[in-house]
């Protein structure tokens, strides 16, 4: 009735869309870097968007599945496998029980997710099962997935399509949800205007690159240094996923899901939300360029997106429930 870890990957953890309300407390959202890939795996089986999934990085765990069940696999492009045979992402996938999963190589992306049919029998804390390491809490014991470690179903209904097979591809998919342009879109921040107007245009018009010192904290990114017009102290300020900071040699960092309440450098701009799954799937020494946009078009960009996973998941969920009905 379960399925456990075997091998244990980078940094493999419970999440979903995170907590909201408590920053005033100093407790963070966490949830999934790429929140648009998390939806879309549950979207995809029909599921709830905001189920909690496994959030996972290269190396990647591999997964035994004690019992049968009806899986998705989002986000990175990891060359996933059951029993040796490979499987597609973006596509419901009916395994049996007693086979693996596992990861061969990373084709493409920083993180992929596992979406389950079955519902996981996690910790919820504060109205979330996301993960936080920090406070040791949420998700499964409040850690990183370990080798042995079994997570239990909650529910316990069965199917009877697969006979022998070690897996099935359900009739439905998604396109490719992963993007190889590297514009991330923005807009202004609170303190944009400290910026010269060197600064601002080396900012729009030059590359930066994700440094191997970036983390689920934020990226930090290499480029031409921004300088600003006149040496001036902030009062430490709310920031949140997304939040473009200016660090003191001017440098920039980018906020990602476990970033702190609170900061006290520049807020230069803030990444789209649209455009923060793009963002999330950066691996170390990729190239991204930023292009501004209007909060109007942020807001559509973002609107759209979630129209588009809404009608995923309806339409999964109706073939989901056909399949379920004709057996």
């Amino acid at each position: 009735m379960s399925l456990q870890i075997i091998k244990s990957g980078l940094l493999d953890t419970i999440q979903d869309q995170g907590r909201y309300g408590y920053q005033h407390l100093g407790i963070n959202p966490g949830g999934a870097m790429d929140r648009f890939s998390s939806q879309s795996g549950n979207a995809l089986l029909g599921k709830y968007l905001n189920s909690p999934v496994i959030e996972m990085h290269f190396p990647s765990p591999v997964i035994l599945f004690e019992k049968e069940t009806i899986i998705c696999i989002t986000g990175a492009d990891f060359s996933p496998t059951i029993n040796n045979k490979s499987i597609p992402v973006n596509q419901p996938i009916a395994i049996n029980k007693n086979t693996r999963l596992h990861f061969e190589k990373k084709l493409s992306g920083a993180c992929c997710y596992l979406a389950v049919l079955h519902d996981l029998d996690i910790d919820e804390w504060l109205d979330s099962y996301s993960t936080n390491l920090v406070a040791g809490t949420g998700g499964f014991n409040g850690r990183a997935l370990k080798k042995r470690d079994v997570l239990n179903f909650k529910n316990n209904f069965e199917y009877k399509f697969l006979e022998e097979k070690d897996f099935a591809l359900l009739p439905w998919r998604a396109t490719e949800s992963l993007s190889l342009k590297k514009e991330v879109r923005f807009i202004k921040g609170n303190e944009w205007d400290w910026l010269t107007v060197e600064a601002i245009q080396k900012f729009t018009e030059s590359n930066y690159k994700v440094s191997n010192n970036s983390n689920r904290m934020g990226y930090r990114l290499q480029g031409n240094p921004l300088q600003v017009k006149e040496d001036r102290q902030l009062i430490s300020s709310g920031v949140t996923f997304g939040t473009i900071q200016l660090l003191p040699d001017g440098q920039l960092i980018v906020l990602m899901a476990d970033h702190q309440t609170t900061g006290g450098y520049p807020r230069i701009a803030h990444v789209i939300s649209a455009d923060l799954p793009l963002l999330a799937q950066c691996n170390a020494g990729d190239e991204i360029k930023f292009v501004e946009v209007e909060h109007a078009v942020a807001e559509q960009l973002f609107i759209e997106q979630q129209r588009d996973l809404l009608h995923m998941q309806t339409a999964s969920k109706f073939k989901m429930e056909n399949l379920f009905n004709a057996m």
